[in-house]
């Protein structure tokens, strides 16, 4: 195929000068790479003859014009050799567009993940609360230990007197003081131990009461705990002559009762054990002695 020269070719072919002699022109044929059907065509390039080197292209005098119009041919041959092969019937690539969502897989792989973060959260709770479990059945069987040593009556009277509505009756008013023991048998933890009100009981009616202060025990300790009992003016109504009679004979029968309470953080305020133990003692008040009434085990029941 010949290809005619355009504007652009002549004007680079012109002689740069009025001397220059006219330079011949010959073609070079190479085969097309554009062929589908075995026919290979030609493809003819004209090329100038250059006869010295001031007129090669890479001399200055090469005009712009010559330049913008070779990189005009060379890309018009790719472009249409490009085209050619696409209209010849040459395969195309095309994209390969697999159907389906991804965002399903990666939802599933985010929903696995989620699953085995709470699996693991989930199994971490039950294992400590297995554990916690274990700590509070191994708890359970230390309960604080007390024992009830002795009574000390510090003041004892009663006469005539009357309540607040101003009914007549006898009226007793007593000082005592009460020892007792506390042991913690736990090996591993302390125990905060307190108590409800203690009463000192004559006829079912509270003479003295006191109270024992919350304080903390460490394991496996002793520890011995003082506690005051006051009564002022306690009115008796019937159980007042009684009350003089038992004096004479030679000793007052009372009751001292209270409850125990002892609380154990084994885990912190997540694991806790906590313990009663009822006391109840009996004892006869003389009031014309002051020594200390010493409290046989026999004497006192602790439940």
């Amino acid at each position: 195929m010949m290809h005619a020269k355009s504007d652009s070719d002549v004007t680079s072919l012109a002689p740069s000068s009025p001397r220059s002699p006219k330079r011949p022109v010959y073609f070079v044929q190479s085969p097309s790479r554009d062929s589908n059907d075995g026919d290979k065509s030609s493809t003819m390039h004209a090329t100038p003859a250059f006869n010295s080197p001031m007129e090669s292209p890479s001399h200055p005098s090469y005009s712009r014009h010559s330049r913008a119009s070779s990189a005009s041919r060379v890309s018009g041959t790719f472009k249409g050799s490009r085209k050619r092969s696409n209209d010849k019937g040459w395969p195309e690539c095309k994209v390969i567009e697999e159907e389906g969502d991804y965002n399903g897989l990666y939802e599933e792989k985010g929903i696995s993940r989620r699953c085995q973060i709470l699996m693991a959260l989930f199994g971490f709770i039950v294992i400590f609360s297995i554990f916690c479990l274990i700590l509070w059945g191994a708890s359970r069987p230390y309960k604080a230990r007390v024992a009830v040593k002795s009574l000390a009556v510090h003041n004892f009277y009663f006469g005539e007197g009357s309540d607040i509505t101003g009914v007549p009756t006898k009226m007793l008013t007593m000082n005592c003081s009460m020892r007792m023991s506390v042991y913690n048998p736990a090996t591993f933890f302390g125990v905060h131990v307190s108590s409800t009100t203690i009463s000192l009981m004559y006829s079912d009616i509270a003479v003295a009461t006191g109270q024992l202060k919350n304080y903390y025990q460490p394991r496996k300790s002793h520890r011995n705990v003082a506690v005051n009992l006051q009564g002022v003016k306690v009115p008796l109504y019937g159980a007042g002559a009684s009350l003089a009679v038992d004096d004479t004979n030679g000793g007052v029968p009372m009751t001292l009762v209270f409850e125990v309470r002892s609380r154990g953080n084994v885990v912190g305020q997540l694991v806790r054990t906590r313990h009663r133990r009822r006391v109840s003692c009996s004892m006869d008040v003389d009031s014309h002695k002051t020594k200390p009434i010493t409290l046989k085990a026999s004497s006192c029941t602790y439940k």
